[in-house]
């Protein structure tokens, strides 16, 4: 079986200063893609700001025999966008890959959150995703290829205790990753969510002491298929935890009909209603908004 390879790829990694982007960017360069290692260094909270960890990164990559630079541009601006994908294209003439990977944690009960709080997460993770995303897609539709990959998180599907700005964050991503799958289909670009889980800085406070083994060594194989040309799949979902690799999915009950409602009748069928017994799924590609109303409408006309 051959091994994937990335050689004459170019890939760039946000947040890849440490954790799993790090573990991104050694695993692609080591396979022969050209990495834009880009983190500006901050904490956890996104403080502050230091060239070191991606730096620190190259070093690693070229030491290995790998081809690699730094950026610490910020994604949390438009200006910040554009420059990340220029670095790429001045050093390595295009952008294959994108992982949007960066992010921040700010913790606060939501009747305590600030609206600062609440921004600032979504600034990196959301926003981010956007700016990224916006100055490196067009540069892929024209080249007829490209491979996205945004970060999502258990707490953006499922939510989490004091963190409605991470959860917030990370359920958009979700959708904006929907939108650059249907455009990106016609263009050869494909974009896809991960879901990982490891034990990172992200894990801090936490007591992992029982947890199975999760490094982001058992992450990054699935971020490096979502990546990679073979990747045969656009606008889903997978998860990465422990080990186990699984697809996320949005699903729909097959509902209940009726020409008219009331309140009450909602609640005397609310059990059919969400009877997951037979599931509907409508895949985001090609056209998952038009299949769903498509679906409903032929429900309601009897036809379906």
């Amino acid at each position: 079986m051959t091994q994937a390879r990335f050689d004459d790829r170019v890939a760039v990694i946000t947040g890849a200063g440490r954790g799993l982007g790090r573990e991104y960017a050694r695993l692609l360069a080591g396979l022969g893609a050209k990495v834009v290692v880009n983190d500006v260094g901050g904490e956890l909270t996104g403080h502050g700001a230091d060239g070191g960890p991606a730096q620190q990164v190259v070093e690693e990559i070229i030491a290995s025999g790998g081809e690699a630079i730094a950026s610490t541009d910020s994604v949390v601006t438009a200006a910040g966008g554009a420059a990340i994908a220029a670095a790429a294209t001045e050093a390595f003439g295009r952008v294959d890959v994108l992982i949007h990977n960066a992010g921040n944690v700010r913790h606060a009960a939501l009747s305590e959150m600030t609206v600062e709080d609440f921004d600032a997460v979504l600034d990196v993770h959301l926003r981010g995703a956007f700016h990224a995303v916006r100055a490196a897609f067009p540069l892929m539709c024209a080249a007829g290829y490209g491979r996205i990959v945004l970060t999502s998180s258990i707490g953006g599907l499922y939510g989490n205790h004091e963190v409605a700005n991470y959860a917030a964050a990370k359920a958009g991503v979700i959708g904006l990753s929907n939108v650059v799958a249907l455009e990106g289909a016609a263009h050869g670009v494909r974009c896809n969510v991960i879901v990982p889980a490891a034990v990172t800085r992200m894990a801090e406070g936490l007591d992992t002491s029982a947890y199975p083994p999760m490094g982001p060594e058992l992450v990054a194989p699935v971020v490096g298929w979502l990546a990679h040309e073979s990747c045969s799949v656009t606008g889903e979902i997978l998860t990465a935890i422990a080990g186990r690799v699984a697809r996320v999915a949005i699903v729909e009950s097959a509902g209940v009909y009726q020409p008219a409602w009331t309140v009450d009748d909602v609640g005397a069928h609310i059990g059919a209603i969400r009877d997951l017994t037979e599931p509907l799924q409508f895949p985001v590609v090609p056209d998952g908004h038009n299949a769903h109303i498509g679906h409903s409408f032929a429900v309601a006309r009897g036809t379906a």
